[in-house]
């Protein structure tokens, strides 16, 4: 996924928030490029967030981590467990964003623990070249969630290393005086403001409820996709499906 974000591709996902290898698999079978596996807002362990990625990998699915804070022992453990990227919540600054990074990558660009031992590592069967294969192929995204990420949105956009600039419109609106409304103008400037430094400069992704945002996002250069998550998406069809049943119902 992050190969093909580079290339220029848009790439379509879902926040996932159900510890269900079955309902991950059900995902990459319907033609998702990537989970966003929520361990921020979710019940997760680590062997569940590990049985989810090895899920993902079965049918052909990036697997992103949204880590529940930049803590080194949260990045570390996905990363070991094969996780596809990392997505950071929480940051309020590009040094911060830095220090993430560094977590996040071996050495020579940052200084996360060495362990060959660990599933991405293939238990130690991953060849000399592991920890540049690592390096190169881990992507790292952070959200900009608050208004002071969208104030550093210029040094944001200098950070090495950094693959995906991810706006958090609902948490973006709460953080702005606006809790829940991420169509009052004050957010709308934000993300404006957040995709007009950006563009050309780091991948933006946003998450998407319907077919109009998808494609105005997709237009304005918008190209890492999460749509809706796995529990609303259930949420939904149970919603629809239980609808038959009120004629039924007694008065």
């Amino acid at each position: 996924m992050k190969h093909k974000l580079d290339a220029g591709g848009v790439v379509f996902g879902s926040f996932f928030k159900f510890d269900s290898a079955p309902m991950a698999e059900l995902f990459g079978l319907s033609g998702f490029d990537f989970l966003i596996i929520d361990a921020e807002h979710s019940c997760y362990t680590h062997a569940g967030i590990e049985n989810i990625i090895r899920t993902c990998e079965l049918v052909g699915m990036s697997s992103i981590v949204r880590t529940p804070d930049a803590a080194e022992a949260n990045i570390l453990h996905v990363l070991d467990s094969g996780a596809s990227g990392i997505q950071v919540p929480s940051l309020r600054s590009a040094a911060e964003v830095r220090e993430a990074i560094a977590k996040a990558k071996y050495w020579p660009i940052g200084e996360r623990g060495s362990a060959r031992g660990c599933r991405a590592a293939a238990y130690g069967f991953s060849g000399a070249d592991y920890e540049q294969r690592a390096n190169r192929d881990t992507l790292v995204s952070v959200h900009v969630e608050n208004k002071e990420m969208v104030e550093d949105i210029e040094a944001l956009c200098a950070v090495e290393h950094l693959d995906v600039l991810f706006i958090g419109p609902g948490d973006l609106s709460q953080s702005l005086g606006h809790p829940g409304n991420a169509g009052h103008p004050d957010v709308v400037a934000a993300i404006d403001r957040v995709i007009e430094v950006a563009a050309g400069r780091k991948h933006i992704g946003t998450v998407v409820s319907n077919a109009e945002q998808l494609k105005t996002y997709v237009e304005r250069g918008v190209k890492y996709i999460a749509w809706q998550s796995d529990l609303v998406m259930v949420r939904n069809m149970l919603k629809a499906a239980a609808a038959n049943f009120t004629p039924y119902r007694a008065a």
